[in-house]
Order: structure tokens, then sequence, then C-alpha cells
């Protein structure tokens, strides 16, 4: 499921691992500097510098800023991932989306706008000068 082992150290420069397992409703923001899995509900922002699951039971309501992502269940508001999204063939995106690479597998629903390249604005909230005036255009 992630790229980086759960043995690690969770320290600076280790790698964390999080689930909200399924049954499990979180309200609130949310931030980690690991990789984060959500078969449960979580309804607020969240902002993950690895990789964001929402497997096929989990749901997210809310504004997500992250690396990569792998959509399984329901998300509804903005999603912006640096990397890649992948929608998979149960997922139901409902809200806008800005990444670098998107990949839809047959099945996958989305309602909303989606922005590719160039545009993006990474997890700390950095911009090059160059994608600052052509995000300027497109407001």
């Amino acid at each position: 499921m992630f790229s980086k082992t759960m043995t690690k150290n969770n320290g600076p420069e280790g790698t964390s691992v999080n689930l909200i397992g399924a049954g499990t409703i979180i309200e609130g923001d949310v931030t980690t500097s690991g990789d984060i899995r959500i078969d449960g509900s979580l309804t607020g922002s969240i902002k993950v510098k690895g990789k964001l699951v929402i497997g096929i039971s989990g749901s997210v309501d809310g504004e997500v800023h992250c690396q990569n992502a792998d959509i399984s269940g329901t998300m509804k508001g903005k999603i912006t991932v640096s990397e890649l999204l992948s929608l998979k063939a149960s997922a139901k995106l409902i809200g806008d989306i800005i990444t670098n690479k998107i990949a839809v597998e047959p099945g996958a629903t989305f309602s909303g706008s989606c922005s590719m390249g160039g545009i993006i604005k990474d997890i700390k909230g950095d911009r090059t000068a160059e994608k600052q005036k052509l995000a300027e255009k497109l407001a």
C-alpha cells in the first residue's frame, strides 16, 4: 500500500503511517508529515506531506492537500495533489481537482473542475514566480 515501511523510526526524517479505521468518525483538521489511510470518516481539512489513501469504505468531506493520493471511497471538497492522483473504479469525487498527474479507472465518478500541471502549490505553500503568474492569469 505505501512505498515506505512501517518499521522505520518515526522521527523527523522517518516515516509515519496513520490509519483512521472503519467506523471511526473524526471532525476537525488533520496534518501529518507521513502517510495516512482513511477507512472511516473525516470531516475537515487534511494536509499530508506523503500519500493519502481513502479506502473503499472511507469518506472525506473537506479540503485536501497531499503529495500523492489513491481514492477508492468518497471525497467531497477541493483536492490538491502535488504529484499523482489516482481515482480507483469505486471512487466518488465531488469537488475541484488540482494535480500534476491523474489516473482514472473505468467506473470512477468525478464532478467538478480539474486543473493539471504547472500551477501546483506544494504542501508548504511555496510557489515559484512563474507558477504564481500563471495562477493569477487563471484566477
